[in-house]
């Protein structure tokens, strides 16, 4: 019976038989196979689920066998990779705003190191007189070399992965690519077994890696971070001067000023990405278990450490003298570890924004079009700061993953390493995802003065703490006490403050003083600490200006 024709005879009958239906087409597994229901919006779900166990028994005949092939056949198409069918949002929603991360950390851009590092191997080859059998190259050589560094395509890559299938490695399969584009060649032909020469898979993958991540963090990651610091700075000097109220514990506390509290997280965040930016990236180039074995069988009168650190600082990376198999990932860990620092750092910001626009302190400027919410008009949710909040959750569930794992290796090294380092990309993304996402945010804030001094206006018990510090110069005995009596849990308002200065026994000036302190002055040097803000993190940078 087809599908539509028992859900039609179904719909007819009242089923009174659903305990008895055939166990492998349960309730469950039409919930599956049998979508239709949701066409007859005017069915309960009681009438529903009928209708399921009549369909029940129209295939309880079949075996399970044949129920799974046509489940499969009903769920399974063709789908072709697309913006809409992604498995990860970073590949197809959110591709725009992190695709300039995919020239440096998608396989295209391992696979594009792994050649930069097999060429230059081979070039610094040519460089030392002890093995004659790779004679100086001429320069139009150097030169062809080097193009096929600088000239290397997504259709280059992809020849890669075709011989990948055959030799089902993939880093041998970048030798086999060098080798065919160079064969022909009437200098490089003659020395093509060089490619690789005395190498291990990681001597190749650990320097690709570690220029994935530099390139990734010098070109994208970093110059995002100072997007985000300096766009948070120019909110602490632009609001500098207007006061607002604190809230120790959530309760009403010493007023500060909206620049400064924005400028404390614009310094965090500038200590962590200083951090991030001095992380020490380290290469090995050492053989198959870090001894320089076969090097030294096969040339044994060179001084293979010392070539390996000329190689390896010569790509800009720092060299690790001492490895197993692979360079031990630790300084993976440091940096990840000090982004998911900068991350946390991040998130404490878009919760604090995320309240200030609840309590009014922010309105958040519209866009023609936008909508909030779909069933309530008014709304203008902080769905950037939300979005912010949310992807640096999975970014830092993602590097923290990274930075414990990375550094365990069973004895000279496991594969384990090799499919978590393919995912280094993801939690840079998401985090890079997250810092746009913030950015978006903040320029769609508005200050909302009126709601900050309203706030102060009705918060004048903040003025204990200046008065009984005053009292106390002077000598005046409890004054913490006294201060207490008349404020804790009390209505406190201007006139009853005012009351309580004016019977004060201290000197006029210091009563005249506190009678012309309000919430909104009382903010002590956060206006200046705001003002300040780009030449403290200046400093944090090492810079004088």
């Amino acid at each position: 019976m087809e599908v539509e024709a028992s859900f039609r005879v179904a719909s007819r009958i009242n089923c009174k038989e659903v305990p008895y239906c055939n166990p492998i087409c349960n309730y469950r597994t039409l919930n599956l196979r049998f979508p239709y229901h949701h066409r007859l919006p005017h069915l309960s779900n009681a009438s529903v689920y009928t209708l399921k166990s009549c369909y029940c028994k129209a295939v309880a005949k079949e075996s399970s066998t044949e129920v799974v092939e046509k489940g499969r056949k009903m769920y399974s198409h063709d789908i072709k990779l697309s913006s809409l069918t992604a498995l990860c949002p970073l590949d197809g929603r959110y591709w725009a705003k992190v695709k300039e991360l995919a020239l440096f950390m998608s396989e295209y851009g391992l696979i594009r190191f792994r050649v930069l590092v097999e060429v230059k191997w081979l070039l610094k080859l040519s460089q030392i007189p002890e093995i004659p059998e790779v004679p100086s190259f001429s320069k139009d050589t150097e030169t062809y070399l080097q193009g096929l560094i600088d000239g290397f395509s997504l259709d280059d890559a992809m020849e890669v992965k075709k011989i990948e299938k055959v030799t089902n490695h993939d880093v041998k399969a970048v030798e086999y690519f060098l080798k065919q584009k160079c064969q022909s060649h009437p200098e490089i032909g003659k020395v093509v077994e060089f490619f690789h020469f005395a190498c291990t898979s990681e001597d190749i993958n650990n320097l690709a890696h570690a220029l994935m991540l530099k390139e990734a963090l010098s070109m994208v990651m970093i110059p995002a971070m100072d997007e985000v610091i300096s766009a948070i700075s120019d909110m602490a000097m632009e609001n500098a001067h207007i006061p607002m109220l604190s809230r120790t514990h959530g309760q009403p506390a010493s007023p500060t000023t909206l620049g400064k509290e924005m400028a404390i997280f614009a310094f965090r965040l500038s200590w962590e990405r200083q951090d991030i930016s001095e992380v020490k990236i380290l290469g090995k180039f050492a053989g198959a278990v870090g001894n320089y074995n076969a090097h030294l069988v096969a040339c044994p009168d060179i001084n293979w450490p010392q070539v390996a650190e000329e190689f390896v600082t010569s790509l800009g990376i720092d060299f690790n003298p001492y490895v197993p198999q692979i360079e031990p990932h630790d300084y993976m860990a440091k940096l990840f570890h000090s982004i998911i620092q900068f991350n946390n750092i991040l998130v404490d910001f878009d919760r604090d924004i995320w309240g200030y626009i609840s309590l009014g302190y922010f309105k958040q400027i519209t866009k023609a079009g936008e909508i909030g919410s779909s069933t309530m008009p008014h709304k203008v949710n902080p769905i950037d700061f939300e979005n912010s909040e949310g992807n640096l959750g999975v970014a830092n569930g993602g590097l923290s993953h990274l930075s414990m794992k990375l550094p365990i290796s069973r004895w000279q090294r496991d594969l384990t390493d090799s499919t978590v380092l393919r995912n280094m990309g993801v939690g840079l993304a998401h985090s890079l995802l997250a810092y746009r996402n913030a950015l978006m945010g903040i320029g769609k804030l508005q200050v909302n003065e009126a709601s900050l001094s309203e706030d102060l206006n009705h918060t004048w018990e903040v003025l204990a703490e200046p008065i009984q510090t005053v009292m106390r110069r002077y000598g005046v005995p409890e004054p913490y006490e006294k201060l207490k009596e008349v404020t804790r849990g009390r209505v406190v308002t201007q006139e009853s403050m005012r009351e309580f200065i004016k019977n004060l026994d201290i000197p006029g000036d210091a009563k005249m003083m506190l009678l012309n302190l309000t919430p909104q002055t009382y903010v002590g040097a956060a206006a200046e600490l705001a003002k300040n803000i780009k030449t403290a993190i200046n400093l944090v940078n090492g810079l004088t200006a």
